[in-house]
């Protein structure tokens, strides 16, 4: 078995007895890496250390990754002034806490004939909250429901994740003017 030392370059060719010796005389693990290949590739490492930093890499991947939300909000067809304000309202903050927001008007009885009514009032909103959001899936009707996905735009992003940072900051800081 070809045998690779820990810092990458190449021992040579071993047999198994020797090449496990080896690896006790220098305290390390001998841990095939190649097996199918002609002869097998063995590398001396410290396998517990290894393990260790693949599970410190997954573990600080994890820690960046961004977990994305989709908040619904639901609508009727005959929705009043003030409550379609609130409904802007509550998207739009959805959105600047970088959730996705999910729009569903529900038609009931004869709405369902005048499906326009429901893609007018989803254009409306979206049109409202444009500063905020970019349209990921445009009006689509699905029974008796029409759907609507909005997603935060990207510099919608970065000004939530400044505000976060911000309130993370000065949870304890005083006012240097005061």
């Amino acid at each position: 078995m070809r045998v690779v030392a820990p810092d990458g370059s190449q021992i040579g060719v071993k047999k198994l007895n020797e090449a496990l010796w080896l690896a006790e005389q220098l305290d390390l693990d001998l841990v095939e890496v190649a097996p199918d290949s002609k002869p097998p590739v063995c590398r001396l490492m410290d396998y517990g250390k290894y393990k260790y930093e693949q599970s410190v890499k997954q573990r600080e991947a994890r820690k960046n990754q961004t977990r994305t939300s989709v908040k619904e909000l639901r609508m009727k067809v005959r929705i009043g002034d003030h409550d379609f304000g609130i409904t802007r309202r509550k998207t739009k903050d959805f959105l600047e806490s970088g959730d996705k927001v999910k729009l569903t008007i529900r038609f009931r009885g004869r709405e369902q004939e005048r499906p326009e009514f429901g893609r007018d009032l989803l254009d409306r909103l979206a049109g409202e909250v444009a500063d905020y959001a970019i349209v990921e899936q445009t009006p689509k009707l699905e029974g008796r429901s029409m759907s609507m996905v909005l997603a935060p735009s990207r510099t919608q992003k970065s000004h939530a994740k400044e505000q976060q940072g911000q309130k993370e900051g000065n949870g304890h800081a005083k006012d240097e003017n005061s």
